[in-house]
């Protein structure tokens, strides 16, 4: 978040919270808020990682959603778990997960035949011949998992990016701009499966 904004946000409420005293009087203790507990906002909190981490730029463009099956929702969570292996953050997630997204629909797919985009495979259709792993490795949804996340960890400031140049910059793909349209359900599924 952009200090300047932060700070500006902090002395309006600052001062927000001086005026309402200033103008309400002190509080007797027979009108006060009862107490909260601090600990129960802050699991609150937690459970729920906040939009600007998992989308700190926006979505661009239009959205696109598919309902996902038990062996996507097992992807997905396998991403999850990869990426905390990999001490990454949930926004790391959201990058693979979108990743995952477009170019398998987060299915584990193996070798397609004619349809193959040359030999790609697994969820995030990576290519041995391109020194990703064997078959067996890339097919693996752990494996393929962190091979794309050390790929991201070597984009200087990755972070910072729109995630379809993120993904796109690890990826190398013919259609750079498509991973943008999965950004939104990523973070909802990032959201969803983290804490689980």
């Amino acid at each position: 978040m952009n200090t300047t904004i932060l700070r500006k946000s902090v002395l309006g409420i600052a001062g927000l919270a001086f005026a309402g005293g200033v103008f309400a009087g002190p509080v007797t203790e027979a009108h006060a808020a009862p107490a909260v507990d601090a600990k129960a906002v802050a699991v609150v909190q937690a459970d729920k990682p906040g939009v600007d981490r998992l989308i700190p730029h926006g979505v661009q463009g239009k959205q696109s959603h598919i309902d996902l099956g038990d062996e996507q929702t097992a992807n997905v969570k396998a991403i999850i778990a990869a990426t905390k292996k990999s001490g990454m953050d949930e926004r790391a997630a959201v990058v693979a997960i979108a990743t995952a997204l477009q170019e398998s629909k987060l299915e584990n797919l193996g070798h397609l035949g004619a349809r193959n985009d040359h030999d790609s495979q697994g969820l995030f259709q990576q290519r041995p011949s391109s020194g990703w792993g064997t078959v067996e490795q890339i097919t693996d949804p752990e494996y393929s998992t962190m091979a794309f996340l050390k790929g991201l960890k070597q984009v200087d400031g990755w972070q910072d990016m729109p995630l379809t140049k993120a993904a796109q910059t690890v990826q190398v793909s013919a259609y750079p701009d498509h991973y943008a349209q999965w950004e939104k359900q990523a973070a909802d599924l990032v959201a969803k499966h983290w804490n689980n």
